[in-house]
């Protein structure tokens, strides 16, 4: 029998990731981002610092191809930047690596994106960002434009009872300047390969992008 994710993810490292699949089982998806609202601001787009997969999943190929802890972290980055840009294109999406690089141009002045302890976010009750994670985001804020920062708090991967992939997200909208949380969401998607569940997970809370001409 196979543990649900946010048990899976409970005993495999002491954290606690909000079932998604909980609410969507009662009838209600997850909450929805209102992208109209951030069209043509800058939003840093944090890179993920938690990602845990299920005990169950060990030995599993298609989660051993995706390497070590560092190279799942940067993996669902790829993914999941890939899904905000092409999702939401209205804003100015700023991605990890792009967070990265601007991070080496400005020693001292912009802490590391990869350090800044934004897994907390993952916390349902936290709406009121505590230091030192607040004077960062300021600090990154205040190389990249804007006052928003979205955080990918913590990721869990593992497989349903059909055998498909599962990803579970929460999803934290922070504003920096007044130091609360404006918006946040559990969500989960399935498919057939990790980046699959990943990328639907993301589609469940954002907008499908208007087709091109």
């Amino acid at each position: 029998m196979r543990l649900p994710i946010a048990v899976a993810l409970a005993f495999a490292a002491g954290i606690s990731l909000p079932a998604a699949g909980a609410a969507q089982s009662r009838g209600q998806p997850p909450r929805g981002l209102a992208t109209e609202g951030l069209s043509g601001q800058s939003v840093a787009l944090l890179p993920l610092t938690l990602a845990v997969t299920d005990p169950a999943l060990r030995g599993d190929s298609a989660v051993a191809a995706l390497g070590d802890r560092r190279h799942l972290l940067l993996w669902a980055d790829s993914v999941v930047g890939e899904e905000f840009l092409g999702r939401a294109p209205e804003v100015n999406w700023i991605v990890p690596g792009r967070l990265r690089q601007m991070a080496r141009r400005n020693p001292g002045m912009m802490p590391d994106p990869d350090q800044m302890g934004q897994a907390i976010l993952r916390a349902q009750k936290l709406t009121k960002i505590p230091d030192p994670l607040r004077s960062s985001l300021r600090s990154l804020t205040a190389i990249t434009g804007g006052r928003l920062a979205m955080a990918p708090a913590a990721l869990g991967l593992s497989r349903d009872s059909s055998g498909a992939f599962r990803a579970d997200i929460a999803l934290a909208l922070a504003d920096a300047r007044s130091g609360m949380v404006v918006w946040r969401s559990s969500t989960f998607g399935t498919g057939t390969a990790p980046g699959e569940a990943v990328a639907a997970a993301i589609a469940a809370v954002l907008p499908t992008a208007a087709p091109g001409p």
